[in-house]
């Protein structure tokens, strides 16, 4: 049986994953790049998941609410500003989900940018989704060598909306990403 760890920063992203010859185990996080990696390390040592799949809602400059990614590359937008000086901010899990076997036929490719703030204002960000886990939990996988994956449901639009529009959305994004996980079990 296949041991998944199901990550989610918060309550109202909490989505019960129903596949055969799965046995599930939900974190819940909490927000933030620190609390995330904490409570991960410790999930991933008292389970020995052999995936961990980050499940929650994004923000976006380029794309729609409602669009759903599937992120395999990572970015630290808090050290993407040091990238000249040689540290590292961009992670691709691709490989290890690849030599693995996991989520081939997941198709919505995307790229995540991570960090501490909810940002509000437009400003120019790599990536499709804005987050502020992700990274952290891509990190910490592949530091213990389990292959990770994120899907992200976009609930707001950077520079178009506030919080409290993400707070709404959060119903919508529960609703979307489970459609689209439990339409995916054979696929895992």
């Amino acid at each position: 049986m296949l041991k998944i760890l199901v990550t989610y920063a918060v309550q109202g992203e909490f989505v019960e994953i129903k596949w055969p010859d799965v046995e599930p185990y939900y974190i819940r996080t909490g927000i933030g790049k620190v609390k995330s990696a904490f409570h991960l390390a410790e999930a991933i040592r008292q389970v020995q998941p052999d995936l961990v799949l980050n499940i929650g809602s994004a923000g976006t400059v380029n794309h729609q609410v409602g669009d759903i990614f599937v992120c395999r590359k990572f970015v630290d937008r808090d050290m993407q500003k040091l990238a000249g000086l040689g540290i590292e901010c961009e992670i691709d899990s691709a490989a290890l989900l690849e030599a693995k076997g996991y989520c081939r036929h997941w198709t919505e490719n995307g790229t995540c940018n991570t960090g501490d703030s909810f940002l509000t204002e437009l400003t120019h960000v790599s990536g499709d989704v804005v987050d502020m886990e992700a990274y952290a939990q891509a990190f910490v996988c592949r530091a213990k060598e389990i292959p990770f994956i994120s899907v992200k449901y976009v609930t707001d639009i950077i520079g178009q909306n506030s919080v409290k529009h993400w707070e709404d959305k959060l119903a919508d994004a529960r609703q979307g990403l489970s459609n689209y996980l439990n339409v995916l079990k054979e696929r895992i």
